[in-house]
């Protein structure tokens, strides 16, 4: 009742899952990844222990195929069951069990296998890997442009409701602290894959770092049109200089590391003046 994708970047050492379902809350079944080990995607009537028993067996050492024989091994519902992994080393493995509802199937290539069911059809599979291998960016980037794709082609034949996208790396979380780097889900959504994205281009404005020449300098038009949004929001007046305005401000929209009493960057003032309607 779902259709994923699951693939890693090694060069980036990234691993993680991007999925959507007629389904409530996809993100909380489907996604399990584990940095340097891999990711797993468990779909259709999920056995969601699949995730973490598969994240660390190959955290042991053991491909996505031998990991995935395991899993399936003991379960008296495997051909119920879909699965998609991707290892440590990239190697992939997908399974469609035969009592699995059409439309049902799955591929894999070097680095990521995708899968789904119920789907409008093979063109759903189709679409995102071909979008998956033509895409540029990072890993959530790529792993969302796939995700997309299928949904555009037709994605779940029964309609829409959650898409979630799941990506880990090694000291990749807020402060460095843990791995769970990319972690966004809707949950119940009318067209919850491009609120999906909106998400992901959340997360690069706030968490994202611009290089030095998309620092915009705090004067002539720029600095007409921020203080007017400071004016306008209640930041400035005649007893609080611009400087001390700009920087309660920032630090209310949570953009300290993206701007100064000097400089702002490019992709947060474009934010900052559409919010505003500047």
């Amino acid at each position: 009742m779902t259709f994923s994708i699951v693939a890693c970047d090694l060069k980036e050492k990234t691993w993680g899952v991007a999925v959507a379902s007629k389904f409530p809350a996809v993100g909380a079944v489907v996604p399990w990844a584990q940095a340097d080990a891999g990711a797993v995607a468990t779909q259709s009537f999920a056995n969601t222990s699949f995730g973490p028993r598969g994240a660390e067996m190959m955290s042991q050492g053991l491909s996505a195929k031998q990991t995935l024989k395991l899993l399936l091994k003991d379960d008296p519902e495997r051909e119920q069951r879909q699965v998609g992994l991707v290892d440590a080393k990239g190697k992939a493995a997908t399974f469609t069990g035969s009592s699995c509802f059409d439309w049902a199937g799955g591929v894999t290539g070097k680095g990521y296998a995708i899968q789904g069911n119920i789907l409008a059809g093979a063109k759903v599979v189709a679409e995102m890997e071909k979008k998956f291998l033509a895409a540029k960016g990072d890993l959530p980037s790529r792993l969302y442009s796939a995700l997309l794709a299928g949904d555009r082609a037709g994605g779940d034949k029964r309609g829409r409701q959650s898409a979630a996208i799941y990506v880990v790396k090694p000291k990749g979380g807020y402060g460095g602290f843990i791995d769970r780097w990319i972690d966004y889900r809707v949950d119940d959504h009318e067209d919850p894959v491009p609120r999906l994205g909106e998400l992901i281009e959340l997360h690069h404005l706030y968490f994202g770092k611009s290089p030095e020449n998309e620092w915009i300098a705090l004067k002539g038009r720029t600095l007409e049109q921020l203080t007017m949004i400071l004016k306008s929001e209640g930041y400035l007046n005649k007893n609080i200089t611009f400087q001390t305005a700009f920087t309660a401000f920032i630090g209310n929209e949570n953009f300290e590391e993206r701007a100064t009493a000097e400089w702002i960057d490019k992709p947060v003032l474009k934010y900052l003046l559409k919010k505003f309607n500047k």
